[in-house]
């Protein structure tokens, strides 16, 4: 039992001792091998500076005029690469205000083929109450449209105070109230979301002196 357990142990410690020597093996490889790459680029570059040192000023400057040139070159062709980026981006940006409404215009054609057919309609209708009626839809549709869809909102009402940042006073008399308000509105305002872009024009009416 003892010598089959000396002899296990001779046998590990072999194995333990040619792992190592193969270890030691690679690594001096990787080693030669490095100091070898090593030695090769130093070789390239001390025969680069040998081949610089006989050329002559001719030549060193011929081959400096290429890189100019090749430089010219590549700077050309960059400028020419941000010249057409620049035009690109000049005319998106043309496009995009040339068509900025092409959506709601394009929303618009259905209200006006209505207002072509109620026109047609008229011409022999006999009854004036249909055709107003007509009317009144298609306005309906319109408002609703520009409401729900581009946040378009009128504003205005008799009896409504009177704000000089929404209303276009045309006209003003005395009444029996206790602040400015609107008497008439003649034109409704309008304001795409929280901007106006048209006051309302009112009459106002204001507390009696």
């Amino acid at each position: 039992m003892k010598e089959k357990t000396e002899e296990k142990e001779k046998k590990e410690n072999k194995n333990a001792q040619e792992e190592s020597s193969k270890a030691e093996e690679t690594s001096s490889e990787e080693k030669k091998a490095d100091e070898a790459s090593e030695a090769s680029e130093s070789s390239d570059a001390q025969d680069e500076k040998k081949e610089e040192a006989s050329k002559t000023p001719e030549e060193r400057i011929a081959e400096l005029e290429n890189e100019i040139e090749e430089m010219k070159k590549a700077a050309l062709y960059k400028a020419a690469e941000n010249d057409n980026w620049r035009k690109n981006m000049l005319k998106q940006r043309e496009d995009a205000i040339a068509y900025a409404n092409e959506n709601l215009l394009k929303d618009l054609l259905d209200s006006l083929d209505n207002f072509d057919r109620t026109v047609e309609a008229a011409d022999t209708a006999k009854d004036a109450k249909a055709i107003a009626d007509g009317v009144r839809m298609i306005s309906k549709s319109l408002v609703s449209l520009l409401e729900n869809k581009y946040n378009l909102v009128a504003f205005g009402k008799e009896g409504d105070d009177f704000d000089p940042d929404l209303h276009e006073a045309i006209g003003m008399q005395q009444g029996d109230v206790k602040k400015e308000q609107l008497a008439a509105v003649y034109l409704k305002g309008y304001k795409l979301k929280d901007r106006v872009i048209r006051h309302a024009k009112v009459m106002v009416v204001k507390p009696a002196e």
